[in-house]
């Protein structure tokens, strides 16, 4: 009797027009990609080969486009259960009105909006997110237990960036007192989180990083810790850095410096950190992250919500600086979603001094998915269609009503309509079908978030 074959089963798509995001940019207006098992066994033009063994499952991409997963480098799930509050402030205004209530969040309120989050970017073709939690309330439960359970569900990769605050009102922070933790706790939290949830394994689910929340809210002593700390377990820094000019302010007066001089006399530039906004940068700025290859998180619908400004990600990039593309918190982008984002990028920055070059098409689809990777430090094996990477990828419909008459595919997908995603792929696995989630009922997702979030309401109403 024959042994059973061990040889992974094989998953062909043919007949799409695919944008690898390699380091040529290499594209196919007709070609292929076949997946074994969990990785990318090949990736060319025409069509698969035609004697591969163990096909299980043959899918014909005609009118479809091809790309990697988009990756989203900065995130706060909570706030899916805060959206529609504080919609004409800034920064400072709009943390101060909405502390509050975000003190208030328990497991289950986090476990409800995470799921929300993940099940909208999902749907629109992210593969992997990344979460910046930062506020742990006394007694509030699991809550990094919660985030990654609904990782989970929903099949989406995840880095999970173990945020803390030790500056409250009382040391000249903005958030409240009772919403923060000390600094010692903070720091055995989060080492307790890495050692419990880390996976330090090429095709890990979850990752975590260490992510002290910003200048406003952290201490000196959190900051410089929290660097030695995540040295010391291998992993990756997140915090906010130069988000607005309000910012920068705090920090000359506070620091008698500004937020990058700052963050490198704490030890808080890297090629193992990654800055979500970066909106205020100086040339020097610039020349410091790039010197200490510093990534950072570009997310241009929540900048322009909080009237923060236009980030230099023209110059970043001429510069070498490694550039992804961020939703933010839903409480300050309400969509929710990333494939916006490779528009908004790119419209955004040509409202800059390098107005129409400022970005490509191209370049905008390389933030969203190799240049995330490379920011959350995972470009090694996921972001692009190469073979031997992750099977992390999504198929875009482009020859409907909204797009059929656009020349150019990846026009098409970062400038038209929001394309509808007939399949996306994590790890080998379909999550996405059609526009719907695999993985979790979106309906019953929806109703257990507007629960959570009206009972947040109730709560933080009380005095």
């Amino acid at each position: 009797m024959a042994a059973p074959s061990t040889a992974p089963q094989r998953i062909v798509v043919e007949n799409a027009a695919i944008a690898t995001v390699d380091a040529d940019d290499t594209g196919y207006a007709s070609g292929h990609l076949v997946v074994a098992g969990n990785r990318i066994e090949s990736v060319g033009p025409g069509s698969a080969p035609g004697d591969l063994a163990n096909v299980v499952r043959r899918i014909d991409a005609a009118g479809h486009l091809v790309t990697p997963g988009l990756v989203n480098t900065h995130h706060h799930f909570y706030q899916w259960i805060t959206r529609g509050l504080a919609t004409d402030h800034n920064l400072f205004d709009w943390l101060v009105a909405l502390y509050p209530a975000w003190a208030r969040i328990d497991e289950r309120m986090v476990r409800a909006a995470a799921r929300g989050s993940l099940a909208m970017m999902a749907r629109g073709g992210v593969t992997t997110a990344a979460d910046h939690h930062y506020i742990h309330p006394v007694g509030s439960g699991d809550l990094s237990g919660a985030v990654i359970g609904a990782a989970a569900e929903t099949g989406v990769r995840l880095t999970l960036a173990r945020g803390s605050m030790d500056r409250g009102e009382k040391d000249g922070g903005l958030p409240p007192d009772f919403a923060v933790e000390t600094t010692e706790g903070a720091l055995a939290a989060t080492e307790e989180t890495v050692k419990r949830h880390h996976d330090a394994s090429p095709d890990a689910m979850v990752q975590v990083a260490v992510a002290p929340c910003s200048p406003f809210s952290v201490s000196t002593e959190l900051l410089r810790e929290s660097a030695a700390l995540a040295r010391r377990l291998g992993v990756r820094l997140h915090t906010h850095g130069s988000e607005t000019a309000e910012e920068e302010k705090f920090c000359h007066e506070l620091f008698g410096m500004g937020p990058t001089d700052y963050f490198e006399s704490t030890g808080f530039l890297g090629e193992d950190v990654w800055m979500a906004h970066c909106v205020h940068m100086n040339d020097s700025d610039i020349a410091a992250f790039a010197r200490t290859r510093t990534g950072v998180a570009h997310c241009p619908s929540s900048n322009a919500r909080l009237a923060a400004g236009i980030a230099r990600v023209p110059d970043m990039l001429a510069a070498g600086v490694p550039v992804g593309l961020g939703v933010d918190g839903t409480a300050s982008n309400e969509s929710g979603e990333l494939h916006t984002e490779l528009r908004n990028a790119l419209l955004v920055n040509r409202l800059g001094v390098h107005r129409e070059a400022a970005l490509s098409a191209r370049q905008a689809l390389r933030l969203g998915t190799h240049g995330g990777a490379r920011v959350l430090g995972r470009a090694d094996d996921t972001g692009s269609l190469e073979a031997g990477k992750l099977a992390d990828f999504v198929l875009w419909r482009i020859d409907g009503l909204g797009h059929s008459t656009i020349a150019d595919p990846v026009a098409a997908l970062v400038l038209g309509a929001a394309a509808p995603v007939t399949a996306s792929f994590v790890n080998g696995r379909q999550i996405v079908e059609n526009g719907r989630l695999l993985t979790v009922d979106e309906d019953a997702v929806a109703r257990e978030a507007r629960t959570e979030a009206r009972r947040l309401a109730r709560v933080a109403a009380r005095p």
